[in-house]
């Protein structure tokens, strides 16, 4: 029953959402279920908790068997990710039937205090789900951070007890994990490797990290700190890094380190959307520089690949947004030096899920920690099983667009934008 459940539940619950309550006379018709496999799907969410089962008042006047009315558990409640970026709040937030009903972001400057971001985080996550926080309507909450998780997640002098304060803010505990791990769980559950077991996901930005998912697991080491690529050496005698080695990943592919090398060599990039604008008008050595990077990502990629065997690299962050060329540059190394299987080889992809992948993988972060199934059934649930319920539907795929700067009637963020 569970294969059936986890294929055909999402439809379900898509389905009760579009329509509101209905019968399961009328879930089969409109869905195109079995008696059989909609009794066991329905069954299922009824012991979830995520449906509720009824007869209405007039029904129960009526000569024969109650006609039984199934809706959507409204104290279900929303889930929500929150992404507490270097200088932004991103968060996601999923409702009662298992989907993502919308993003939303707000920038501030770097030095902003940790309790005003958590305020911020909660004005947007309350906007976002339509004033139910208040209301206690938040079901869990994950949170992704950069820098080391085992100093994030904990009561530390550095990042104020973030967990904490996001505990007491919403009145539920939130684990928390690496930003740059959870995205890779996005886009294994949502994304650019929707649906594949085995994925590798490196994020360029500002720093240079990554996540695995192993089995269709987020993989995160026998100490916590499983994702670290940005510090793996590809110079020995290269720039020094902050983590205090020399010649790491981070220090030729991170986006200040891009920056930098195409100055030394007199390009024009003050910053990325002016080296942006440079690869656009053709510039000659913006080209060159992006395509060092990129080489130097692709043949530690090809590295990993030995070790780790994806089905499915993904590859995101600033600097893949702000130049899309990079990628070029890494499929060529990646195909280069990757020692290919008898059937095929990886396929490198460039982040489907942009800016919130973090926020995205923090919501199904709380999935995984609540659901004893693995990652291969939660495939089934949020944006992907709701493209298949639209398929059945004959709509197309609706994602909620991003609610920018979104907060409460009335609130101000009180920090300066």
């Amino acid at each position: 029953m569970q294969k059936v459940t986890t294929r055909h539940g999402a439809l379900v619950l898509h389905l009760l959402r579009r329509h509101g309550p209905l019968t399961r006379g009328r879930l089969g018709a409109l869905s195109g279920l079995s008696r059989t496999t909609l009794y066991d799907v329905v069954a299922a969410l009824l012991d979830e908790g995520a449906v509720l089962a009824s007869v209405p008042q007039a029904t129960l006047r009526k000569r024969g068997r109650p006609a039984e009315v199934l809706a959507l558990n409204p104290e279900a409640g929303n889930v929500l990710g929150i992404e507490f970026a270097r200088d932004a709040v991103r968060v996601a937030a999923r409702d009662a039937s298992h989907e993502i009903v919308g993003t939303a972001h707000e920038p501030h400057s770097a030095d902003v205090a940790w309790p005003v971001r958590v305020d911020l985080a909660w004005r947007l996550a309350d906007a976002l789900t339509g004033g139910t926080l208040r209301s206690g309507g938040v079901n869990g909450i994950g949170v992704g951070m950069a820098g080391p998780v085992e100093r994030s997640s904990l009561l530390t002098v550095r990042h104020g007890g973030v967990a904490e304060l996001v505990r007491e803010r919403f009145g539920t505990p939130a684990p928390v994990d690496h930003a740059a791990r959870l995205a890779a769980l996005a886009e294994t559950v949502w994304g650019a490797a929707m649906g594949a077991r085995d994925v590798l996901y490196l994020r360029l930005s500002h720093d240079v990290g990554g996540g695995l998912v192993v089995a269709g697991r987020l993989h995160r080491g026998a100490h916590g700190i499983a994702g670290q690529f940005g510090h793996i050496t590809v110079d020995p005698d290269g720039a020094r890094c902050e983590c205090g080695k020399r010649g790491c990943l981070e220090t030729v592919a991170s986006v200040g380190a891009v920056l930098n090398a195409c100055r030394s060599v007199g390009g024009p990039a003050m910053d990325l959307p002016e080296l942006e604008a440079a690869l656009g008008s053709g510039d000659r050595t913006a080209h060159s520089v992006v395509a060092r990077a990129g080489a130097q990502v692709g043949r530690v990629l090809a590295d990993m690949c030995h070790a780790v065997g994806p089905d499915v690299i993904v590859v995101g962050g600033e600097l893949v947004a702000a130049c899309p060329a990079v990628m070029e540059s890494i499929a060529h190394e990646l195909a280069s030096h990757a020692v290919r299987g008898p059937d095929t080889h990886p396929e490198v992809r460039s982040s489907r899920l942009g800016s919130f992948a973090a926020a995205l993988g923090a919501v199904a972060l709380h999935r995984q920690r609540t659901s004893p199934t693995s990652l291969r059934h939660s495939v089934e649930v949020g944006i992907g099983a709701q493209a298949r319920a639209d398929q059945a539907l004959g709509e197309p795929l609706r994602f909620a667009p991003e609610r920018t700067e979104a907060r409460a009637e009335g609130d101000s963020p009180g920090i300066g934008i």
